[in-house]
């Protein structure tokens, strides 16, 4: 395209959820308080593994791990989310755009690899207990969360540096409640050929290489804990491991819903819906699920609860 035949967007509108008026306060009052459990909940679970010194092991320092990110990827939309559904005209500028989704981007590809993560150390503890203390080292659980967003920051690298090369010009109105990819590509006038190649093959990537190390550490769980005579011991090594399946069930599976409908029946305004649950609601159910599900956690939340009450009645 001629460089005179197109004049650059400074910035954008976001459609947001909904058009109708009468949605926007009861829609801002849901979210205001999925996001205060969100943040409760992970800033919760983060103090509570930092001030408990028996929760201080891999497990949970991969879930202290997960519910940052959780946090994180949740604050890079959800506030935004929330101003535009009491302002008239849901505008943002093109380095907030790109910002919002390189972070976003970022932190979402880390999830997945920290799941898969947290997947192995389950198959060490179950499989290989003898083993787990040397194989699951301090200096081994950290170079595998440095990994972790490492995985991250190339994935983000590769989709951000190629969005910026895209031109945006006249249609500035992205369909979406955030700056997501394909919203994005769709108000490209130039060739987004190469973007649409590097989404394909990291895509590919970062769903198979998680979820293959997933499917692998539980495959070999499952004929481990099989191999367990007693029905109590079976028992009980599935209970470590029913809060991650769980969490990786609604993780993936949100997300397969959102990317994986036939174009047939999808629509951007489906894939919105779909996408609420995907990147506002799975931060907040992941640390209810942990410690809803997780007797190491609710006891550790008896013990901080019992030891400030104790401090409180002994000053008075």
């Amino acid at each position: 395209m001629a460089a005179g035949n197109y004049s650059t967007v400074t910035e954008f509108i976001l459609a947001g959820l909904t058009e109708k008026p009468e949605l926007q306060l009861p829609l801002f009052l849901f979210f205001l308080g999925v996001y205060t459990v969100t943040v409760v909940g992970n800033l919760g679970m983060i103090t509570l593994i930092g001030l408990s010194s028996h929760l201080h092991i891999p497990m949970y320092y991969f879930l202290s791990s997960l519910s940052l990110t959780d946090l994180c990827y949740s604050t890079v939309i959800t506030p935004k989310m929330l101003v535009n559904f009491v302002t008239e005209k849901n505008t943002i500028s093109y380095l907030e755009c790109m910002t919002q989704l390189y972070f976003f981007i970022f932190f979402i590809i880390s999830e997945g690899h920290m799941l898969a993560v947290m997947a192995y150390d389950r198959y060490v503890a179950i499989c290989k207990p003898l083993l787990y203390n040397v194989t699951m080292s301090y200096q081994v659980c950290s170079w595998l969360v440095v990994e972790v967003y490492m995985m991250g920051l190339i994935g983000v690298t590769a989709h951000t540096g190629c969005m910026l090369r895209v031109v945006f010009c006249k249609a500035k109105i992205i369909n979406h409640y955030f700056c997501d990819v394909f919203p994005l590509l769709e108000l490209s006038c130039s060739s987004t050929y190469i973007n649409l190649v590097v989404l394909l093959c990291l895509t590919v990537f970062n769903i198979l290489a998680p979820i293959l190390t997933i499917f692998g550490s539980y495959v070999s769980i499952i004929a481990s804990i099989l191999r367990i005579r007693s029905t109590e011991g079976r028992s009980k090594a599935f209970s470590t491991c029913s809060s991650h399946i769980l969490a990786v069930a609604i993780f993936y599976g949100s997300a397969a819903f959102m990317y994986l409908q036939p174009s047939s029946v999808s629509s951007m305004d489906q894939s919105k819906v779909s996408s609420v649950f995907y990147t506002i609601i799975v931060p907040m159910l992941n640390p209810l699920i942990y410690s809803l599900r997780n007797k190491d956690v609710r006891v550790a939340l008896n013990k901080i609860i019992e030891k400030r009450l104790f401090c409180i009645s002994k000053d008075f």
